[in-house]
């Protein structure tokens, strides 16, 4: 789910572009159907895809871009990291650390009932 949601985000997933079918997908990433079905539920839940009878999942409009600016700095922070032989999994680790340290407001909190 992750790499479609960053997919879209960064527009390599087109606003009206085709996912792959849910088989195709639990084919793909070796996970079950249930999972895969899952995952595309709640990309449909936060709005980025939109899934009809017979037309498949596409992404919704809107859904395929981020800010063209975090894009590119996302961008740099992949260049330079690969070329300092930066792990995936430490970059993440940083980029956590940081967002945490801006406190609550970095973080969207989910809306109290009234």
């Amino acid at each position: 789910m992750e790499l479609y949601r960053g997919a879209i985000r960064s527009g390599l997933l087109g606003d009206g572009e085709r996912l792959p079918t849910v088989r195709q997908t639990a084919r793909d990433y070796a996970v079950a159907q249930a999972t895969a079905a899952k995952a595309y539920r709640t990309l449909e839940q936060e709005g980025l895809v939109i899934t009809r009878t017979a037309a498949g999942t596409r992404v919704a409009p809107g859904a395929s871009r981020a800010p063209q600016a975090v894009v590119e700095r996302i961008r740099d922070l992949v260049e330079v990291s690969a070329d300092s032989d930066v792990s995936l999994e430490d970059v993440l680790a940083v980029l956590r650390t940081l967002w945490t340290e801006r406190g609550p407001a970095a973080t969207p909190q989910p809306e109290k009932p009234t």
